[in-house]
């Protein structure tokens, strides 16, 4: 029989990120280093300070690199409790795309470059961003590629425009999705290839006034203009890129569903405290059957999204690739969470348009998230080929 209970471990882990996101970190929701491009660098160090010291930080990465090792389903546990606040997943350094790249160099990346990158990332040393998405090329489909790179000797010269590149703004380094042109016996194809941000040939050409505001260094256009990368700066092998996008994104969106469903909770329940307190026509307003039904669809959809994770989590612990299974939690969970922000606006009233609590931030974050790693409309497309596959 399939058992929804935690564990004593689980539950304590629970309780302990609850507790340092409710007394260390949503005190910072109003510090004025959270900018319309997301929490500066400088308190981002700040905040991941109090995780480390609260021993609560990376908890996806490795014990070996300083991490706590979770597996996916913990993971859900600490990530959904971290995304109480918009300021939780960066303080424990489990935030997009930084979360997403570590994973991916923890079962891509050779010695030398984890070495190089992982080990100082996965301290929170340094951050970084990853290169895919494209203004009228790359994007839900990363087939449409315009981003090339050619041979040059060993090396490969790079040229091309990405956009709402998250965490481009004071990140160390960068995954560059490209199509590498082949040349006589070298390969060629879908490619990942790792830089420095601080290289020639890297501008970041402008910053993009976003609805959301949660990541730090928010999102950015990035022109390459022959950019030059060394042969040892492969990540993986030359035209594997689009298997490897795979290995990331699968559990990234996973990972997203879990923080945006704990910002999720919050907004319940601040709109449940709300409509408690709040009292028209003569008594509260949550007595109310049109208020009274906005928390019961709310608490249905919470739970229903949590169940999903769990179950997509459990499946990736067993070692599943979990792709059909993301492409459903994604999809249910990103719409939902819209959903339940959008009620909670309402049972807000003017407040829920206002900055006075979070849920009006939650709302905007929520709004993001439909299109984060996949809109629904390709998931539902994905799910429904896989269906008609395997009749």
């Amino acid at each position: 029989m399939i058992n929804f209970d935690l564990t004593n471990e689980q539950l304590e882990l629970q309780q302990r990120v609850k507790q340092f996101i409710t007394e260390k970190i949503i005190p910072y929701e109003k510090d004025s280093r959270i900018t319309s491009h997301g929490p500066t660098d400088e308190l981002r160090i700040e905040l991941n300070a109090l995780a480390k010291e609260a021993g609560l930080f990376a908890p996806h990465v490795s014990k070996e690199l300083g991490g706590m090792g979770l597996n996916h389903v913990d993971m859900a546990i600490a990530f959904e409790a971290a995304g109480y606040s918009p300021l939780g997943p960066i303080a424990l350094h489990c935030a997009a795309p930084d979360e997403g790249n570590m994973n991916l160099l923890s079962k891509v990346g050779t010695t030398a470059q984890k070495e190089r990158w992982l080990k100082p990332f996965a301290a929170g040393d340094i951050r970084s961003n990853f290169c895919m998405t494209e203004p009228g090329g790359a994007g839900a489909d990363p087939s449409g590629m315009y981003t090339k790179a050619t041979y040059d000797g060993d090396d490969f010269i790079v040229n091309g425009v990405k956009w709402l590149i998250t965490g481009a703004r004071g990140s160390s380094f960068t995954i560059i999705f490209c199509d590498v042109q082949a040349e006589g016996d070298k390969p060629g194809g879908p490619t990942m290839l790792i830089s420095d941000m601080d290289q020639p040939g890297i501008t970041i050409s402008r910053d993009l006034e976003s609805l959301d505001n949660s990541f730090t260094g928010g999102h950015s256009e990035i022109t390459f203009n022959n950019l030059r990368i060394p042969a040892e700066n492969v990540l993986g092998e030359v035209g594997e890129g689009f298997r490897y996008v795979q290995v990331r994104l699968a559990p990234a969106r996973l990972t997203h569903c879990m923080r945006w469903l704990g910002a999720a909770r919050r907004a319940h329940d601040i709109a449940c405290d709300y409509a408690r307190r709040r009292h028209a026509f003569g008594k509260p307003i949550g007595e109310h059957e049109g208020i009274g039904f906005m928390l019961a669809d709310n608490e249905m959809e919470l739970q229903q999204s949590q169940l999903m994770i769990w179950w997509t989590a459990a499946a990736l612990d067993k070692g599943e690739k979990g792709r059909h299974e993301s492409s459903m939690t994604k999809t249910l969970v990103s719409e939902a969470v819209f959903r339940i922000a959008d009620r909670c606006v309402q049972v807000l009233g003017g407040s829920g348009v206002t900055k006075d609590t979070v849920v009006e931030w939650v709302f905007r974050e929520a709004r993001s998230f439909r299109i984060y790693d996949g809109p629904s409309e390709v998931h539902r497309w994905a799910i429904a080929k896989r269906i008609l596959r395997n009749g």
